[in-house]
Order: structure tokens, then sequence, then C-alpha cells
């Protein structure tokens, strides 16, 4: 593997490196600090599960770690752990990614084993169905949390025709039907140098960096071809959609509203959505927090969230509230909404916001493992250069910005709801 081109950009401290085959390197030398991570991400979420595949990027993962012809199960992390070091991995719908930090020195007799277990990941039958009840329990306890299921049926809701509308667990059923041979299949199609980032930040410098990559990442497995993927598709709400669950020994109600919002794509508008999110249901002086919590104390509590993804985002907010509150609640968000629509944020207000993210951001990028975290999940869903332009771009935004989101995005008329209640 041949180093093919490096990429300079401005305001980002690391380095991009593409090699022939496709992989990306992004590269920041920290002398400072002691410590090596390399967080690789793979273009290789549930979004790219074939139809009746459901579940299975996240099972995949969890395989990952059984090894390969040459590293048998749990040999990986015998070596990390002794040698001091720590790995873990994650499945969204947009991505899998798996890190390993470990002292600088460690980083060549310990990223060759990560490397190996990746790109040529074995998935034993024996121990599919093995790790296979393991990730069945792990449903099993998602189904048990009543957060969970609230999100997921809001997802249904608000993505019915796009798999963001799924779980990345997948359900026990969709399990039980996946093969060995399939989960080949996926690996071999998606775990491919086009399709991975390694994010290599600490005490590493450039030239060991790339001698470390080009002799650990160049042996992919073979090439092959999943099923044809469903067509994704992305669109607003005709209206309201609402549901109700019903849960056992619940106690107060849970709320829940969403929103889809643009992708990735439109960058400023996404981190303004984020500011909205702030100003509405972020922290105590929070709209919401004030009137619902503090003045009125309609709800135990109210929060706001916001995800960014590549295809929609999504914007959303709950509370917890007593049966008798409830309608009042519904009307005070749409309310705050509505005036969010039509009379633009005080300057005081936007300050607040603006100061609370990018102080926010300032703390996600303290350590080596944030640096990689952040550099590799703003590469995979669009580019690495992103990752820098956040605080900027949270500056930037005015008070007839944040009105103009809250007209396109956030409609009274039309979201999703959804309503936990006890049995």
């Amino acid at each position: 593997m041949r180093l093919q081109e490096c990429l300079l950009r401005d305001g980002l401290p690391a380095k991009i490196f593409r090699f022939d085959q496709g992989l990306t390197l992004i590269h920041q030398y920290l002398p400072q600090i002691p410590v090596a991570v390399a967080d690789v991400w793979v273009r290789a979420g549930a979004v790219e599960e074939p139809e009746d595949w459901p579940g299975m990027a996240h099972f995949l993962e969890h395989m990952i770690f059984k090894g390969t012809k040459r590293v048998a199960p749990g040999v990986f992390d015998q070596i990390v752990e002794h040698r001091g070091g720590m790995t873990n991995a994650a499945t969204s719908h947009d991505y899998a990614h798996f890190y390993l930090t470990a002292a600088a020195e460690h980083l060549p007799a310990t990223l060759p084993y990560l490397a190996e277990i990746l790109l040529q990941a074995e998935i034993p039958e024996e121990e599919f169905y093995c790790e296979r009840e393991v990730v069945l329990e792990e449903i099993r306890g998602s189904e048990d949390d009543p957060d969970w299921l609230a999100f997921q049926s809001l997802c249904r809701q608000l993505y019915p025709h796009h798999p963001y509308g799924k779980s990345v667990l997948g359900a026990e059923a969709d399990l039980l039907n996946l093969t060995p041979n399939q989960m080949r299949c996926f690996h071999r199609t998606h775990y491919q140098p086009e399709n991975v980032a390694v994010a290599l930040v600490g005490d590493v410098p450039e030239a060991q960096a790339l001698h470390l990559i080009q002799e650990t990442f160049g042996d992919f497995a073979p090439r092959s071809e999943c099923p044809p993927l469903a067509p994704r598709e992305t669109a607003p709400l005709p209206g309201v959609s609402r549901q109700t669950l019903t849960v056992e020994n619940l106690g107060p109600h849970r709320l829940m509203w969403g929103w889809p919002g643009p992708g990735v794509a439109a960058l400023a508008d996404n981190i303004g959505l984020d500011l909205l999110s702030v100003i509405l249901a972020g922290g105590r002086l929070a709209r919401l927090v004030q009137d619902l919590q503090e003045e009125r104390q309609l709800v135990l509590e109210i929060q706001s969230g916001f995800s960014l993804q590549k295809d929609s985002s999504l914007f959303s907010l709950s509370a917890w509230a007593e049966p008798e509150f409830l309608g009042q609640v519904e009307d005070a968000v749409l309310d705050h909404l509505i005036h969010l629509r039509r009379q633009p944020v005080g300057a005081e207000e936007l300050a607040r916001a603006q100061r609370l993210l990018c102080n926010d951001y300032i703390f996600s990028t303290e350590t080596p493992e944030q640096l990689a975290g952040l550099y590799g999940y703003y590469h995979t869903l669009a580019s690495a250069e992103l990752a820098t332009q956040y605080p900027r771009l949270v500056r930037s935004l005015t008070a007839e910005d944040l009105q103009r989101l809250a007209q396109t995005y956030l409609d009274p008329e039309r979201y999703g709801f959804v309503h936990l209640q006890s049995a």
C-alpha cells in the first residue's frame, strides 16, 4: 500500500493522508502526551444492511473480536490489556468504529492485532451462535428501558422509509435468521479500504504513523457483494404522527416529540438546530425548563436532544409529567415553538446558547481519544475538515437565522409524538 496524497486543510491541526487502495489516515502528532489512540472508522453502519439483514452491523461489531485464522478469540484483548491499553467499539446507523488506546511505545505491538481482526475477521460458526445469545440479551435488556422504547417508536414515525427508523440492534427474530455466511458477505463487502479511515492521535511522529498504517492495513479480505439495498427516502411528515405505549410500573408519564432535520451537507442549519435545542431545553435557564419545570411545575424534567446524521438529523424534546398535566405540557411546548417561529431570539439568550455549545466543543477536544473520535466521526459522515468548523459556525448564526430554521424545520403541525403511560 503506497501513499497517494497528503491533504492540509486550513484550521485542521491534523493531516489527512490517502493511500492508493483508498484507505484514509487522519494523523495529529501530540508529542507532549505519551499516549496513542488509533480509532478506526468504517462506513458499515446499519444503513448498509440489506433489508432482510437488520442488526447485522452491530452483531458484526461483536464478532470482529472473535479472531482470525492467525489470532484466536480473546488474544487481541489479552495483548492490549497486558500492555496496559484499552479497546472498545460502537455501531450506529452511519458507521462502526473500533478504538485502541495505549502508551505510544506499545502501539507498534498492539495496532497490528487490531488491523488483523478488523480486516481478516474469520467469524467462526461456533462463536457466531454463542455471541448471538449475548446480542439477544442486549436486545432484551434494551426493551426493558422505557426511554429506549419511546425513542425507537419516535424514529419509526419520523423515518418510515429510511433505515434510521429501525433499531441498530435489530430485533430478536431478525438475529435468529442471520447466518455466518451472510455476516462474512457483509464484512467482505464493507470492510474494504475505501470505507475505512484510521484516526491516529498522540505521541506518534508522522513517519512512524505512515509506516505503521502501511504495514498493518495493507491486507484486506477478498471482496464480496451484499444483496442490493432498499431505497432510502427521507421526507417531511404530512401531519402529526402520534403513538401511545403502555409500560408496566412506569411511574410518571413520558412524552417525546421529534422533527427530522437536514443531512450533514447542511451543516450550518444543523448547528442552528443544535442552538435552538439549547435555547428550548438546554440547562436551567432554557425556556421550557424555566416555564414548565421551574415556574408552573408541570413537568418533573424536560430535556432537548439533537443528533447529527448523514442523511437526516434528529431534533427531539422529552418530558416527564404526571397524567393530570399532560395536555397543558403538550400545549405549552407547541406554544413555545410558535413563539420561536414568530419572534427572533434575544441577543443575551443567543449569546448564552452560543457560549454553552462552544464550551461543550472545547471540553470535547481535550484528549487524544476525543480528537480521534471527532476526526473520524466527521470524516465518516462527510469530511474531517468539518470537525473544526463547529465553533465558527455557532458564533456566525444570528437570531434571524434561528427564526428561519425554526420556521423551516420545527413545524408545530408536523412532528412525531410518543406518549408512554403506566399500565
